[in-house]
């Protein structure tokens, strides 16, 4: 008896997935994650480089990450995932939290949010990256997205907390919930810039809010943009580095003493005909000689693993 059309494209994509899984040579090692859990992969005995086919596969040889395909799922997993300060991946939390409760069109710049003295006081203060905004001016809540989510600003981010919830510590409890929903097991969140080392997750984690806000149309024109001009400013770069680049499409950088340096990233790739976004996760690296600060060792790790997963995802592809 043949199978319907759309049960047999079910089968065939379910197929396809395993043999790319078996080609890449990924191995699912399971570990305990230190809280009880039973669930971290982490990597083999190589000291953070895994066997692939192909050759050898270039895991970072320090802190923890994961990678996964859209259609896919999960492709391997490195570390101890134990959680970590996340510095400024935190941001991704507070941007799908405000696009949940204040949802925008792509083209639709939204309301129209009052900078107070507080986010104007703050600017250039101490080491916090943060955005130029002068008190009593209106900025569209679009706006302020981009500025928080491009040149990462600290500010900004507690500017928008307490717009939505009054207080940073009531948006805070926000974030707490939307990551209990998502299955974010292992994840705390403290405050919306991700500057207090409260806030802690894990790569596999932020896979899982990767996942859901790449999903939101403005949330991903927003992390796709390599620049943001703003009035007074001048024009404002990405910290994500790798845009542009190797497929790279967003999503958002992290970096402080605690959480050293920390890369969540998306990137296109052609796989089986189709376009597939593949997500990854590189978090507490930190600085040594070959990569200089902990933030270019994660950018240049994670620029490994994306180049040698979307070759051997070709190869795949070719040999299959």
């Amino acid at each position: 008896m043949s199978l319907p059309h759309s049960r047999r494209q079910q089968v065939l994509g379910g197929v396809l997935a395993l043999l790319l899984l078996v080609a890449l040579g990924f191995t699912a090692n399971r570990a305990s994650d230190g809280s009880g859990s039973e669930d971290a992969p982490t990597a083999g005995p190589s000291g953070g480089h895994q066997a692939l086919a192909g050759g050898p596969f270039p895991w970072p040889s320090e802190g923890q990450g994961a990678v996964e395909a859209e259609g896919m799922g999960p492709l391997g997993a490195w570390g101890d995932q134990r959680p970590v300060p996340i510095a400024s991946l935190a941001k991704v939390m507070t941007a799908y939290v405000l696009l949940r409760e204040h949802p925008l069109e792509p083209d639709e710049p939204g309301p129209q949010i009052e900078a107070d003295r507080e986010a104007a006081n703050e600017v250039g203060v101490g080491d916090e990256s943060t955005v130029p905004v002068r008190a009593g001016e209106k900025y569209s809540e679009r706006k302020l997205l981009e500025m928080l989510l491009i040149p990462s600003g600290n500010n900004i981010a507690r500017l928008l907390a307490r717009w939505d919830s009054g207080s940073e510590e009531a948006f805070a409890k926000k974030m707490q919930r939307s990551a209990n929903e998502l299955g974010m097991d292992h994840s705390t969140y403290t405050g919306a810039s991700g500057i207090e080392p409260t806030t802690r997750s894990t790569a596999l984690d932020q896979l899982k809010l990767a996942r859901q806000a790449m999903k939101d149309p403005v949330f991903r024109a927003v992390v796709a943009s390599g620049t943001l001009a703003l009035p007074g400013a001048g024009p404002l770069t990405n910290t994500n580095s790798l845009l542009g680049t190797s497929g790279v499409v967003g999503i958002k950088t992290g970096s402080s003493t605690p959480a050293g340096g920390n890369l969540l990233w998306a990137s296109e790739v052609r796989v089986g005909g189709r376009t597939r976004l593949l997500l990854g996760a590189v978090l507490h690296q930190r600085a040594n000689t070959s990569a200089g600060d902990g933030l270019r060792a994660a950018i240049e790790n994670s620029r490994m693993l994306i180049d040698g997963l979307r070759d051997r995802l070709a190869s795949a592809r070719t040999e299959g």
